[in-house]
């Protein structure tokens, strides 16, 4: 087994995990809310990406910003849906529809697109480098720098930008923030559209590396609840680590041991790491 292999697709696949967490780490960290419904978007975005590459025939970047679109969409229909759930700040009901509306989309992608599995073909799929005896492709390079992108440009925008606080404002009293002049629907619209547009990057962008199934949803969900709590919720620098730290492991994991039982040792960690530090790998109180 070829240790730098192993470690190259650790690298690469921790990033693909850090990417589909960035809307959650937003979500739940910062507005404080809660979407079960994730993983389905992540897997309509990755249909939607397939389809306009396979069966429109548009190029790739194209296809991407059609499931970015679509995830954008999905997250303001979701959030028209519940709104009075969100002023109420009411967790458990938002969680209940949330599901409700994965169960929904998982239908609703198996009627539209079928149930056998698809295969995402980019030109970035087909150019390959060698590294110190391992291989990776363009598309692996591309997942790695475009996690590395979203990233800074999150915790820029989270550190530096408006929304940010704002969103921060609204989550701690969104009635307060109601009267201080904000207007909070539109922060609440603007949160479940962003993650919307996250996950289905992060979809577009992984998804050449596995086959496509209506079922890869509730996989991803498990993904980013790890890679958020682990990295200290609302924490985009300890997200970005736990992602990358998740992936190295469950390559490693998988390579040398049984990926059978990757996601099992994955929540062994996880509970190791919240057993000796409770709020994950955040530095800090607050998450930054």
């Amino acid at each position: 087994m070829n240790l730098v292999q192993q470690l190259i697709n650790g690298i690469v696949l921790g990033h693909g995990y850090a990417l589909i967490a960035v809307g959650w780490t937003v979500l739940l960290g910062v507005a404080r809310l809660v979407n079960f419904g994730h993983g389905q978007i992540y897997m309509l975005a990755a249909f939607v990406t397939w389809w306009a590459v396979a069966g429109l025939g548009l190029p790739y970047p194209v296809a991407i910003l059609a499931a970015m679109l679509a995830g954008v969409l999905i997250g303001l229909l979701m959030q028209a849906a519940m709104l009075r759930l969100t002023f109420a700040q009411d967790l458990v009901s938002i969680m209940i529809v949330t599901l409700g509306f994965g169960h929904m989309m998982r239908g609703i992608a198996g009627l539209v697109f079928g149930g056998h599995p698809q295969v995402l073909e980019t030109p970035l799929s087909y150019i390959d480098f060698e590294i110190a005896g391992a291989w990776v492709t363009a598309q692996d390079l591309a997942v790695v720098l475009v996690g590395i992108a979203a990233f800074a440009l999150l915790h820029f925008g989270l550190e530096r930008g408006t929304l940010g606080r704002t969103a921060r404002m609204v989550a701690e009293d969104p009635k307060l923030a109601q009267l201080a002049g904000i207007d909070v629907k539109r922060v609440y619209f603007a949160v479940f559209a962003f993650e919307g547009a996250a996950v289905a990057l992060a979809a577009a962008m992984v998804a050449p590396r596995t086959p496509i199934l209506t079922s890869i949803g509730f996989e991803e969900v498990i993904v980013t609840f790890v890679v958020v709590v682990l990295g200290g919720i609302g924490s985009v620098a300890g997200s970005y680590a736990a992602g990358l730290g998740l992936g190295i492991f469950t390559a490693l994991f998988g390579g040398f041991v049984s990926p059978a039982y990757a996601t099992t040792a994955a929540f062994g960690v996880l509970i190791v790491v919240l057993v000796l530090r409770p709020s994950g790998l955040a530095m800090r109180a607050g998450g930054r």
